[in-house]
Parts: structure tokens; C-alpha cells; sequence
């Protein structure tokens, strides 16, 4: 008889529970685990990562600093200006209605509507346009406040704006050259924009907010925000009304000698500060694309000329710092005279045989006696003159650019060249540093580098910059002899005539040179004057270039721009006119 079947069947279903039990235990377990590590471990990566996603951040831009003449008048400024920009995702929930409630039209053809009249934008265009998912979609640059308040009144979902500066120059083309403008980027492109452009940029601020799927604000969000730290405001020497006369005479002189360009400088005797720097048909920084190309620069600083007889001068005192003449010596003067080494010199207009006094030969502009000056002194001496009043050397006013001109060492100076420096050929200077010459005389003999920078206004705080210490180049002595023999340049029997001033006594130096046409010959002619006054005791330095008139020499050109421009300043800096009348010295030896 068979024995008793085992009860297999009871047994197994222990087994699956425990099997089951075991599975669960174990799932249980691992989602234990995933949930410790993603809590403990990387929930806080996890959390930052999504919280970035969330958050947007924002620069909020450093209002770019002024620009100020030397009274605070604005010639460079920022304007609040707006990007208006569109969320493509939020276009679809707009609703228009009309003034009952009823809806007229919904979504991207609706917003088109409102927005088209006020972005000047064609509505079906516009309504393309708003279609699609893009987060980020700038429909304006450069709002005015108005338009983006118009735009924000209308409601539509998705529209926002950033914040922007647009650059303006409330005074149009004057003082232009000086400024430069900045590019699309906000970045100073030209000029004072230019050279300062790290004090002017400030620093940025950014503002971060947490943006939900729909791009909206979650206003339980965490938000922060760094405030932008604004560009410091420049403090210019110019003074903007002289400036503006300025620019409008060498303008008028540029056209009425048909020339290329011209320029004129008023520096301040003593402070060595430049109230006008102008250059012809300036550009307006507002449209700078509007100038052609080569008149976009400060030519005052960046172009080097031949001084031609403006030159004369440092020749002539450097002979009188050596004791070489006086004022009154005798000096010879042939129409045409032949040096020891051959080279061959003329007067500017032929005449018979005379003898000058050393004040006749700059009131008449001599050159044959010029050369016969400079001649009894070495070329290393007056090199070194050259070279101490500031010739072949950058003034580092701080525009871009500047030429340092050409002074080439004596010892390159070739059997002509060695003589004809001596009336202001063969070496080149921009204008501020030939009129810096004559500021330097006015001073009584001290150098004071020239400069257009008065200070910063920085977070609230202005700091004036310092007066650089004056260097004694020459002697008093002699520069006040200089002062007093170029007073007869300005009166009758001197080339300067047309450069004299009612009721100011006036001294200065007519200038002609001619300049390389480039294929080796002499055609571009350079016409210039540079003088001060009051002659007695001198309080502005005014020099004047035009380069390439149809007009001749300096006296003709030059000279009229500096009598307009020098008045016109006497008069606005409230210079009281001269009491005494100039006692000259003899431009011949029997005058005496």
C-alpha cells in the first residue's frame, strides 16, 4: 500500500510571499536609497541646478558720465532710452476687446494691432513676427521713455523692456573733434569718449529674479540685485561759447580760401588750460558717419605742419637767451645770400640791400637774416632749444592721436637742413605745440603743459586735477624782450597788421610754409599766425593753421582768424583793454 502523497501545495504559497515580500523589502529598499541619496547627497546640486533654470539674471547698465565744458555746461550726456522686447510664448494668451468687453481678436494678430502704431512697424509684418516659441525676441532698440510707456499701458502678455542709454551731444558739432562719440556697443570710439572711456563706463549692477514655465515672475522667488556704480562725469578746460566762435571763424576762413582744413587754439598763459580747440567743419558727434572720414579727427593735434616762420621766433630767441644780438643789433639783410657751403636763401619779396634791427627782422619776416642769426650759434644749441620748448615731443593732452611732429636730431641735419629749421622748414609740429611756443614766452619763460582735463566727478566726489609745476625753459629777461619785439610785427612796417586788435596791444608772428606734394617737390602751402595778449600782460596764447589755401602767406590768411578769435575771447573772458601804449623797439638801426 503506497504512502501519503507530500502537501506540496501548501508550502509554496509561504514561499511566494516570502519571495514577494522579499522583492517589495528590496524595491522598498532601493527607493530608500535613491530617495537618501537624492535628499542627502544630490538634492542640494539638484536644487541649485533647477534653481538656475529658473533664475534669470539681468545687467542693469552704468550710466555712462557726462561730458562738461569748464562752466558745467552738458556737451556729452546719456539718455534713458528702451529695448522693448517680446516672449513669443505669452503672445498666444492676449486677449483684445473692445469697449463693450466683446473680444475683437486674440494672440499674435491682436498684439499687432496695438503695437504696430507705436513700434511704426506694419501690422502684418509685426503680426509674423510675434508667431513662435522664442523666449527672447527684441522688437525695438532705443525707445523713449513715452513710446515704452505707451507700449507698457497697453497690457500686452509677453511685452517687456530693458533699460538702455542712448549718447547725445546737446551742442551738435561744436567742440565735436574733442569729444569723439561712442560706437553701437557703448564704447567710446573716438576722442575724449575714447581715451577716457574706462572712467566714463562706470560698473554694471544685475538684478535676478526666478521665472516660471511660462516665463512669468514667481513672486515667492528668491531676488537679488547689485545696483550699477554710474561713469564718472569729465571736467573739460573748453569753454563752449569760445569754442563755438572759434569753430565758426576757421570755418569761414576754410571756405573763403578754398583750403583743406584749418584750426585754431586758445590756450590760457599760466595754467597752461585750453579753452577752444577747433577744427574746421567738425563733426557732429550725434552723426559722425555724416564726416567724411579724415575730418572725424582733431587735425589741431594729429596733423604735423611746417611752422614755416612762426618758427623764426625760437630762432631768434634762442639767440638772445645766448647773448648772440639784442633787440636792436644790426643785422644785415641781402635779398638773396649764399652760405660758406653753397646753399642760397631769399627774402619772401625781393629788395635792395638794408640792415635790420633784430626786431626788424621778425616784424619784416626776414629770412636771409635769420640764417645769419642762427648761424652764430651751434646746431646742437639750438636743437636743444627746439627740443626744451616742447618740439618733436607729444604734449599728452589726451586725445588720441596726437603727433609728436618731426624734429630730427642735429646730427641727421644735412647742409641745408641746418639753416632752413632756422625759419621753421624742415621739421613739423602740430598746432598746439608751435602755440605752446609762444604761451611758454608769455609765461616768462616757464613751461606749462598744455592740457584740456580739469577734473572728475566720481560717486559724487569731484577731483580737480593738479597744475603741473612750470619748468624755466628761457629767462624772463629774454622772454619779455620776445614779447616786446613782436608787438611790431602787429604794427605798421610788420607782417601782422591784420592780426592788430582795437584797443588791445597784440604780439605775434605771421607763418608761411610749403610742405611736400609727396613726388618730391614743394606745393602745399601751410599759412599760420600765432600771437598773445594783452602783449603787456598776457593772458591768452591763439594760434591759427589753414592748410593749403588759395591764398598765400599767413598774413593774408591767418591772421584776420586770429584778430577774430582773439577779440572775441578778450572780450568774453573779461580782459580789460590795454591803458598804455606799446613802446616798440626800432626796426632799424637809424630809427633808434
Amino acid at each position: 500500500m503506497a504512502g501519503p502523497t507530500p502537501m506540496t501545495g501548501v508550502g509554496a504559497p509561504v514561499r511566494r510571499q516570502n519571495i514577494i515580500l522579499a522583492a517589495i523589502l528590496i524595491v522598498v529598499l532601493l527607493f530608500g536609497v535613491r530617495l537618501v541619496y537624492i535628499q542627502v547627497i544630490a538634492g542640494p546640486a539638484l536644487a541649485q541646478t533647477a534653481r538656475e533654470e529658473r533664475t534669470h539674471t539681468q545687467i542693469i547698465p552704468a550710466p555712462r558720465g557726462d561730458v562738461v565744458d569748464a562752466h558745467g555746461t552738458v556737451l556729452a550726456t546719456s539718455a534713458d532710452t528702451f529695448d522693448i522686447v517680446a516672449d513669443l510664448r505669452q503672445i498666444p494668451s492676449f486677449v483684445l476687446r473692445d469697449e463693450d468687453g466683446e473680444i475683437v481678436s486674440r494672440g499674435a494678430a491682436a498684439a499687432a494691432r496695438v503695437l504696430a502704431p507705436l513700434l511704426d512697424r506694419d501690422r502684418a509684418e509685426l503680426g509674423a513676427e510675434l508667431v513662435g516659441d522664442n523666449g527672447y525676441h527684441r522688437l525695438l532698440r532705443n525707445a523713449t521713455p513715452e513710446t515704452w510707456q505707451a507700449i507698457a499701458s497697453l497690457g500686452v502678455n509677453g511685452i517687456t523692456a530693458e533699460r538702455t542709454s542712448q549718447r547725445v551731444y546737446p551742442a551738435g558739432n561744436t567742440a565735436g573733434n574733442i569729444l569723439g562719440w561712442v560706437n553701437d556697443e557703448g564704447d567710446g570710439a573716438a576722442g575724449i569718449e575714447s581715451t577716457l572711456n574706462s572712467r566714463l563706463l562706470g560698473t554694471p549692477g544685475s538684478s535676478e529674479v526666478e521665472i516660471g514655465a511660462r516665463g512669468q515672475v514667481i513672486p515667492t522667488g528668491a531676488q537679488s540685485s547689485t545696483p550699477a556704480v554710474p561713469g564718472c562725469d569729465v571736467h573739460l578746460t573748453i569753454d563752449t561759447d569760445l569754442q563755438w566762435h572759434a569753430q565758426q571763424v576757421i570755418d569761414e576762413s576754410v571756405d573763403t580760401w578754398s583750403a583743406a582744413w584749418g584750426a585754431v587754439v586758445v590756450v590760457e598763459v599760466g595754467t597752461g588750460r585750453i579753452l577752444a580747440l577747433a577744427d574746421s567743419h567738425a563733426v557732429d558727434p550725434n552723426s559722425p558717419m555724416d564726416t567724411p572720414e579724415d575730418s572725424r579727427g582733431a587735425r589741431s593735434v594729429q596733423n604735423a605742419y611746417d611752422p614755416g616762420s612762426t618758427g623764426k621766433v625760437l630762432t631768434v630767441l634762442s639767440a638772445l637767451e645766448e647773448g648772440v644780438v639784442t633787440p636792436t643789433s644790426p643785422i644785415e639783410n641781402p635779398y638773396r645770400h649764399t652760405m660758406p657751403n653753397g646753399q642760397t636763401f631769399t627774402d619772401h619779396t625781393e629788395h635792395p640791400d638794408q640792415v635790420l634791427t633784430t626786431t626788424g627782422v621778425l616784424a619784416e619776416s626776414a629770412n636771409t637774416s635769420t640764417v645769419l642769426i642762427g648761424s652764430e650759434m651751434s646746431n646742437q644749441t639750438r636743437f636743444e632749444y627746439m627740443r626744451n620748448m616742447g618740439w618733436g615731443e607729444r604734449t599728452g593732452m589726451g586725445l588720441p592721436g596726437e603727433t609728436a611732429g618731426i624734429l630730427h636730431h642735429y646730427s641727421d641735419w644735412d647742409g641745408r637742413t641746418q639753416y632752413v629749421t632756422m625759419f621753421g622748414q624742415s621739421v613739423n609740429v602740430n598746432l598746439v605745440a608751435n602755440t605752446q611756443v609762444f604761451a611758454t614766452i608769455a609765461n616768462q619763460g616757464m613751461a606749462i603743459p598744455p592740457r584740456i582735463i580739469e577734473g572728475y566727478t566720481c560717486e559724487g566726489a569731484y577731483e580737480e586735477l593738479q597744475d603741473e609745476e612750470p619748468v624755466q625753459v628761457v629767462s624772463p629777461e629774454s622772454s619779455e624782450q620776445m614779447i616786446r619785439m613782436l608787438e611790431s610785427t602787429v604794427h605798421e612796417g610788420g607782417t601782422g597788421v591784420r592780426a592788430a586788435i582795437d584797443g588791445y596791444r597784440v604780439a605775434g608772428k605771421t607763418g608761411t610754409a610749403e610742405t611736400s606734394d609727396g613726388r618730391g617737390g614743394l606745393s602745399h602751402r601751410v599759412a599760420s599766425f600765432v600771437g598773445v595778449a594783452p602783449a603787456e600782460a598776457p593772458e591768452i596764447a591763439v594760434g591759427v593753421v589753414v592748410a593749403q589755401p588759395s591764398g598765400i602767406y599767413g598774413s593774408l590768411v591767418a591772421a584776420p582768424v586770429f584778430h577774430d578769435v582773439t577779440e572775441f575771447s578778450l572780450q568774453h573772458l573779461g580782459v580789460a583793454p590795454s591803458t598804455e601804449e606799446p613802446d616798440l623797439y626800432p626796426l632799424r638801426p637809424e630809427d633808434s
